[in-house]
């Protein structure tokens, strides 16, 4: 007999009389005993519609360590997007218009019905540094550079009224989302109330987690189905406790303890999985050290890294302005729902682990992975194992940038700038250099790129910003830069030592440091706190022990030690309570929204976009169009790229720096592109012939089938070698099924479509890997292609496979299930594997057969308007 769910819960507060979930009354006295992560997933998947018996009877299962096939519904309030995860998107929504159009529909009717904010942030690029002025130069530049594409925009958020898009030189979408769209409970006009959840197209959405808002990062595929209504549906997740406990001692910060969560998170291995922070040492860090921590969520690999609503998120609340009238019917609403945070519970989790906060020291991570903690004073013994040599030995006198030489020192991204306290003590170790008479050494490319605008503010009222200043560290901008590639054109001392085969390093604060990441030639970097930054730039190099060791001398010959220089806590929280003030935070960011060359764009009015034929930025997506083909079912393919470890969506698919010698850069300049301006990658991913023409051209893609091989080069059965692109065309014609073999780790990183969109333009039918990353598998399922787990010790890079290997799959349309048994037969080598197809709900088997997300809906759109 069907149950009559129990009334909502009524409650009076600041806010007015709210409606809540009774969560109590539906999921029952196991509330207590869940991870805040379930409660609040429980919560969405009631308010969507669920039934509260099936949800109850899985969250027991799930408690008592049973499998369940439960499958959880999720629905975002809100959906967050920069500019060049956006731009695909909205391309493809244009070339769904389009085709909806062709078919005889309505394109008006396809217009997104979730609130989307989109940030203009990811574009920016290093251009002057070191001098009066840059910030402006920089955003005039990367204005100049990014017009089309940026009108593009502007047209998509005038004729789609549910769009928003915050100008150049607003901030970092992760810093506007915390001090500007987080209200962590959502209160409607109706008084109906809940938690803040949202989904953003940015891997490092989870930020968001450490003010307690429920949020993880998605493709742009996923999103595009997701801001037309479509709900998310989740398999029961596997939830990792981390139990926090003591205090971070002096001098340890909270870039360290994001460092060391990292490190220790990829070694257990929790790709996927929800990870909830819990213990006496969480009520010890603030809401900005949680932030930093949730920030590194993709880099250990989880979808989040959660920090469940306590005091101190609506104090951050407070601190950037929001109105009390929100912040003070927060606690008692959360508290009714049974989902505020006390330090003391201890919820059940499938698995966990303990980090005693006291007893970590100042780290850095790499130089070629994020996740490779390593003592801050240990760069060079990891900097010469990563190069398998020595580093020549440093001069009597250093002159020129030696081996071993730091090329890049930026304070970046959101990751770090977004908390206060981490350029307060970047300012206050310069503000110390600088009264010594330090500077960096002259072949550093330093910069600072905050991801708040009002980070001029504190630090100005500081007299902090000249200090950064006089070191080389002034503002560059708003916005990614160099942790997303933009770090400009690297200075003549940089590119003299790259010739001569000396090693150069780049430190930076932010999240990432995959070889040729932060610039192109660059294959060396550490991740750093933003004070460490300054010390390495002062320093030059990464030679002997930064902790202990002279960084220089100062005027009078003296030895510099980091000691001399290094803030006390005391001193950071002193300059933070004097420099800071709330309303800085909505002010500034009200003032950097009224871009004049922003305002002066022209965007056209039309309701379908008139695509031009000779742009080099835009063009018609070649996959937004209705489909006949499913990637499942039986045939015969053969290896197109065969991969190792560690493959990610920057390898595939590239951000930064494009090559003027290359593909891509050649077939700019043969329609008119300077070559000397050709842009990055990421400024045309509405443009597929150039995203097509990168695909794996990172040095480190390295193809099995032809490692004598420049990257995306085929040999073909002929012997004739081609251009990948040009492989796969030629494949094409011949009628080849194409697949792509991986190690483990294949599509960690970034969130971009664009390496799954690539694989699908090569023809790409199904991916075989050892392990994938959630996002970067979602999307493969979003483009239709088949995500396959490979089972047992088969080791695709050594398995000896060639360009004729054939290999033959089975894969059941009308039977398909979730982790689906699948055997592969494989000739030349002669073998036979298991596999297993990396689908987990029902809604992704849908889409599998559709032929990926586009085309299912251009499918129902037509069937609902041309019927």
């Amino acid at each position: 007999m069907h149950q009559i769910p129990p009334a909502p819960l009524s409650l009076t507060t600041t806010a007015g009389d709210l409606i809540l979930t009774d969560l109590r009354a539906q999921v029952g006295a196991v509330l207590d005993r869940l991870p805040h992560v379930l409660r609040l997933l429980a919560e969405n998947h009631l308010r969507a519609g669920g039934d509260a018996a099936c949800l109850r009877a899985a969250l027991g299962d799930w408690l008592d360590g049973r499998e369940t096939a439960f499958e959880l519904t999720f629905r975002p309030n809100r959906l967050l997007m920069h500019d060049t995860t956006c731009t695909p998107a909205l391309a493809d929504i244009a070339g769904l218009r389009d085709a909806l159009a062709e078919a005889g529909g309505d394109p008006a009717s396809l217009s997104p019905v979730l609130p989307v904010e989109v940030s203009v942030d990811h574009s920016l690029a290093v251009d002057l540094y070191a001098r009066p002025g840059a910030a402006t130069v920089n955003l005039r530049g990367e204005m100049a550079r990014n017009a089309e594409r940026y009108a593009f925009m502007k047209w998509a958020s005038e004729v789609m009224e549910t769009v928003h898009v915050n100008p150049p030189g607003t901030g970092i979408m992760h810093t506007l989302n915390l001090e500007q769209y987080a209200t962590l409970l959502s209160v409607g006009p109706d008084g109906r109330a809940h938690p803040d959840m949202m989904l953003g197209t940015d891997s490092h959405t989870p930020m968001i987690n450490g003010i307690g808002v429920m949020a993880w990062g998605i493709g742009g595929l996923e999103a595009e189905s997701v801001m037309f209504g479509q709900s998310v549906s989740l398999a029961m997740p596997r939830v990792v406790g981390v139990r926090l406990e003591g205090r971070l001692g002096q001098g340890v910060l909270s870039t360290d303890l994001a460092l060391e969560v990292t490190h220790r998170l990829r070694k257990l291995g929790v790709t996927g999985d929800f990870v909830e922070f819990f213990g006496p040492g969480v009520a010890t860090l603030t809401a900005d050290d949680r932030a930093v921590i949730a920030n590194m969520t993709p880099e250990y690999g989880a979808s989040t890294g959660f920090f469940p609503a306590d005091a101190e998120a609506v104090a951050y609340l407070r601190r950037t302005d929001r109105p009390e009238t929100l912040t003070a019917a927060i606690e008692p609403a959360f508290r009714a729902m049974g989902l505020w945070f006390d330090p003391a519970e201890t919820p059940r989790f499938d698995t966990e682990i303990t980090i005693d906060l006291s007893a970590l020291p100042p780290l850095v991570a790499g130089p070629r992975r994020p996740q490779d903690a390593v003592a801050a004073g240990t760069m060079r013994a990891a900097t010469e194992a990563a190069l398998g040599r020595a580093l020549a030995p440093l001069p009597a006198t250093v002159t020129d940038l030696p081996d071993g030489g730091v090329g890049i020192a930026a304070i970046t991204s959101c990751t770090n700038t977004s908390d206060p306290r981490l350029l307060i003590a970047a300012g206050l170790l310069a503000r110390k250099a600088r009264a010594r008479g330090l500077g960096p050494a002259p072949w550093v490319k330093t910069s600072l790129a905050p991801g708040s605008p009002s980070a001029a503010s504190y630090l100005a009222r500081a007299g902090l910003l000249e200090d950064l200043e006089a070191v080389g560290f002034g503002i560059v901008g708003f916005g990614c830069t160099t942790c997303i590639g933009n770090s400009g054109p690297l200075p003549e001392a940089v590119e003299t030592a790259l010739a001569a085969g000396r090693a150069v390093v780049a430190v930076l604060s932010g999240n990432r440091n995959f070889p040729g990441r932060v610039h192109a030639k660059l294959d060396l970097g550490y991740l750093a706190s933003p004070p460490l930054v300054v010390a390495m730039a002062l320093a030059g190099h990464v030679h002997g022990d930064i902790l202990q060791d002279p960084i220089g001398r100062d005027p009078e010959g003296r030895e510099v030690r980091l000691a001399d220089l290094w803030p006390a806590s005391e001193e950071i929280e002193a300059a933070m309570a004097a420099a800071f003030r709330p309303e800085d935070v909505p002010a500034d960011f009200a003032r950097a929204s009224l871009n004049a060359d922003w305002a002066a764009l022209e965007a056209p009015k039309t309701v379908r976009f008139p695509w031009d034929p000779a742009s080099r930025s835009l063009r018609r997506p070649k996959f937004a169009r209705p489909s006949t083909r499913s990637n499942l079912g039986r045939y015969t393919a053969h290896p197109l790229l065969v991969l190792g470890d560690d493959m990610t969506t920057d390898h595939i698919s590239p951000a930064g720096w494009i090559d003027p010698e290359g593909e891509a850069g050649r077939w700019l300049i043969e329609r008119g592109a300077d070559p000397k301006a050709l842009n990055v990658y990421a400024s045309y991913r509405g443009n597929w012939e150039v995203m097509l023409r990168g695909l794996f051209t990172n040095r480190a893609a390295i193809n099995a089938l032809n490692p004598d091989l420049p990257p995306a080069h085929l040999r073909m059965p002929g012997g004739e070698v081609l251009p990948l692109h040009a492989a796969a065309t030629a494949w094409e014609a011949e009628g080849r099924s194409a697949v792509i073999l991986a190690g483990e780790r294949y599509g960690m990183g970034s969130s971009r479509d664009w390496a799954a969109k690539g694989a699908a333009l090569l023809g790409v039918r199904a991916v075989i890997a050892r392990s994938f990353e959630r996002i970067h598998r979602t999307n493969l399922i979003g483009m239709g292609i088949v995500p396959l787990l490979i089972e047992g010790d088969f080791q695709p890079a050594l398995a000896g496979l060639g360009v004729d290997s054939r290999i033959f799959l089975d894969l059941p349309e009308a039977e398909l299930m979730p982790g689906h048994p699948v055997r592969m037969g494989l000739e030349s080598p002669d073998l036979e594997l298991s596999l297993r197809v990396a689908v987990e709900t029902g809604q992704e088997i849908e889409t599998l057969r559709a032929g990926g997300v586009l085309p299912k809906m251009i499918a129902e759109r037509t069937r609902a308007q041309v019927a």
